[in-house]
């Protein structure tokens, strides 16, 4: 893989590279690219998609309010008073998607 399209994946990532780490990552997405290549070869002709395999079903709890405590004004400003930033009863945060 090229060194621009590394840096560009890097900086999506928000990780910062050095010109050797870029490097290594390049023929490591290199390397891991040609094996999905490979697997791009195989038949798959008659093969069922499989969206899981561990045979759970509805292993989620419902989205309901389990009264282990009770939110009242003193407890949210506690919650809310201990982020960095706010805006009355919201805590503010960093954008993450630029314009």
């Amino acid at each position: 893989m090229d060194l621009k399209a590394v840096k560009h994946i890097a900086s999506l990532a928000r990780i910062e590279l050095t010109e050797k780490e870029a490097e290594k990552m390049g023929d490591q997405l290199s390397s891991v690219l040609d094996f999905v290549r490979q697997l791009d070869k195989v038949n798959t002709d008659g093969v069922e998609p499989l969206y899981q395999t561990s045979g759970i079903i509805n292993s989620t709890r419902s989205d309901e309010h389990r009264g282990d405590f009770k939110m009242d004004s003193n407890l949210n400003e506690k919650l809310i008073g201990q982020a960095p930033a706010k805006d009355e009863r919201f805590i503010k945060v960093k954008p993450i998607l630029s314009r």
